[in-house]
């Protein structure tokens, strides 16, 4: 029988790109696909795509894609025969596996028992050291006040490593320099575990010096058989997020792949491991990849987001793997059947902004498009006209390109990088294409400190005003402003022969003087002169050089007579001043007026009115996408107004405090 014959009809239990790319891998295999979402995601692509959608609930996760209840619900309703989960949300739920199984429905992942085994980081790396494999040293017991971890962070030795238990995606993650900022580093990091997935237990770990963070893909199936599909490297990361991944690892040797891939397949033997999933190691990479210096660091009981460049490589289809097995079919495959092709590169694609400390971006994509080439592959789960929300993770795609050697998959990758369009959300764009192109990458050695080290050369921080976008938006106004002067004056004419003198073309008697034209550019009062010529029209900034690369530019329109110029993966906003819409709490120049950087929710609170601060002082923590961001002093003063108060929704822009004198 065939894995449709067996599993007819699948519902995903998830949403974005990965929906989109289970159900692409379903509908080929002929299974009827189903999706489910919450009001925010009611047109959605992935909505759009399968044959049957429900909703389930409003926006927010746990009242929807967290809601096990009522996905089970919708799968009987719909005579679903097995839940993909994808990744994220309720995929690693050992109850939510328990209870599909109940109901008599697949799960498309690992059996309850080895999602709990590996589940919880402390018990998995217990359960390893058993099995023969290396972990960190640190504390992974039960204990969890604030003394006793931070005598243990004593006992460990500094820098230390906090992590939620049930972390990932470095949720819950703090790594700790000195022993005077651990308290609110472990405050940080319980909350954010308890919010993220409803448990605050940490452990605490010796911060590997040199980290490379290499990971094994691992499949097994209800035959016994289990197997590795290579390694991948995760090492370019900033604060433990993932941004760009590649396979097989830089550097890596017959000998460490042997021993690293031996320790993955003994974890997963050691808990009966059924379906995909990856072993996560971090190596001391002083003197590069050693087969007595790498670690057990966690066991994600899922596919995972970075699953193309193992499928690049090795030419499998991870999900039709996964669909198998579930099906109750043995792999088919062998360790020695499994081989590689080739290099492939994998960079995450976010609406966040680098130079603003990666803060997360929302908003309405008013342009998106992605190139197609050899080797190129862009698993995305929005399209133009789409919304970027404040409610799930900012991803807008990941771009994945294989090639015959590492540096051709990494010129592929910048090459598709820069031929990337999106306008609306701020994006990594350019971030992304600086790493693809930084030398101490390229050439190694790197570790997972790299894009820290580097930050300032990565552009990641704030950049001087891009003349030649504002340039070209601006003469997009004008021409838009002379048309519908244009328009106005033909409509005042009232039905008369229309003059010749209101044709907005080049032929003109007299020389056209030149034009001040006042802009507003990303929020900033710009003064623009445009001058005409024979051989066209030409902007001036006072101030500003506008040098070569017009041609690069591409403009798209957004709401409210703005133009956003994307030039070399950055985003410039530019609209015709307004006088009477100015922000007068910025106009007033006290620097005094601390907003929130995005919609989210004020989940603590430090001052009260007439308290005196000073400058870099948290004031307040707003939450976003699962992420705490801590608002400091802009300068020393005194708190004159709280606008919000805790546990409160705040939108992108609303004062949070307001300082005076």
């Amino acid at each position: 029988m065939s894995i449709a014959e067996k599993l007819p009809s699948i519902l995903i239990a998830n949403r974005g790109e990965i929906a989109c790319r289970v159900i692409r891998t379903a509908r080929r295999l002929g299974l009827r696909t189903i999706a489910v979402h919450s009001d925010a995601d009611a047109e959605a692509l992935f909505v759009q795509m399968a044959d049957e959608a429900y909703r389930i609930g409003p926006a927010p996760a746990r009242e929807s894609y967290l809601d096990a209840a009522k996905i089970l619900a919708v799968a009987k309703e719909a005579g679903a025969a097995c839940i993909h989960p994808g990744y994220g949300f309720l995929s690693e739920n050992a109850d939510f596996a328990e209870a599909c199984a109940q109901a008599g429905i697949v799960f498309v992942g690992p059996p309850a028992s080895a999602i709990r085994a590996m589940g919880l980081k402390d018990a998995a790396k217990a359960l390893v050291e058993k099995a023969g494999v290396p972990v960190v040293p640190g504390y992974h017991g039960a204990e969890q006040s604030v003394d006793f971890l931070a005598k243990e962070a004593g006992r460990i030795g500094y820098p230390v490593l906090i992590k939620a238990v049930a972390g990932g995606g470095g949720k819950g993650m703090k790594k700790v320099e000195r022993p005077e900022d651990f308290a609110d580093a472990l405050t940080s990091a319980q909350r954010e575990g308890q919010s993220a997935f409803g448990d605050g237990r940490v452990l605490v770990e010796k911060y590997v010096l040199s980290p490379r963070h290499v990971e094994i893909q691992v499949f097994g199936d209800s035959h016994g058989n289990v197997v590795h599909l290579f390694e991948r490297d995760c090492s370019l990361q900033r604060r433990h997020q993932k941004v760009i991944e590649e396979a097989p690892a830089p550097g890596m040797t017959e000998e460490v792949r042997a021993a690293m891939g031996k320790a993955a397949t003994e974890a997963a033997r050691a808990v009966g491991y059924v379906g995909a999933g990856t072993v996560e190691f971090i190596a001391d990479g002083r003197d590069g990849l050693r087969a007595d210096r790498f670690y057990f660091m966690e066991m994600n009981t899922r596919l995972q987001v970075e699953h193309p460049v193992t499928e690049a490589i090795t030419g499998l289809d991870l999900v039709e793997l996964q669909l198998k097995v579930a099906a109750g079919e043995p792999l088919g495959l062998s360790q020695s059947d499994v081989t590689a092709t080739g290099h492939a590169v994998e960079a995450r694609l976010y609406a966040e902004d680098p130079e603003k400390g990666f803060l997360p971006s929302t908003g309405k994509l008013w342009a998106l498009q992605f190139p197609e080439g050899q080797g190129i592959r862009i698993d995305t789960g929005v399209e133009a006209g789409d919304t970027v929300t404040p409610f799930y993770d900012p991803m807008i795609a990941k771009v994945i390109a294989h090639g015959a050697t590492r540096d051709e998959a990494l010129d592929r990758l910048g090459a598709a990088l820069g031929e990337t369009i999106v306008a609306g959300p701020r994006t990594n764009l350019a971030f992304l294409k600086a790493l693809t192109e930084a030398k101490g990458f390229r050439e190694g050695p790197f570790d997972t400190g790299f894009i820290e080290r580097n930050i300032t050369a990565l552009g990641a921080e704030p950049q001087p005003l891009d003349a030649a976008a504002v340039a070209a938006a601006a003469l997009q106004l004008e021409e838009e402003r002379e048309v519908a002067v244009v328009m106005q004056a033909a409509e005042r004419a009232d039905g008369e022969a229309r003059s010749p003198w209101l044709v907005a073309d080049a032929f003109s008697l007299m020389p056209r003087p030149a034009l001040g034209l006042p802009l507003l550019v990303d929020g900033e009062r710009v003064e623009a002169r445009i001058e005409w010529h024979e051989d066209g029209a030409r902007v001036s900034l006072p101030g500003h050089e506008i040098g070569e690369g017009e041609h690069e530019i591409a403009l798209a329109q957004a709401e409210r007579g703005t133009w956003l110029a994307l030039h070399r993966g950055r985003q410039t906003s530019v609209a015709l001043f307004d006088p009477f819409s100015v922000d007068l709490d910025a106009a007033a120049g006290s620097g005094g007026v601390v907003k929130a950087p995005m919609h989210g929710k004020l989940i603590a609170l430090f001052v009260s009115a007439g308290d005196v601060v000073v400058k870099g002082q948290r004031l307040a923590i707003v939450e976003a996408m699962k992420m705490e961001h801590v608002l400091t002093a802009p300068r020393d003063g005194t708190v004159n107004e709280i606008g919000a108060e805790p546990g409160a929704q705040v939108a992108e822009g609303a004062k949070v405090v307001v300082l005076g004198e």
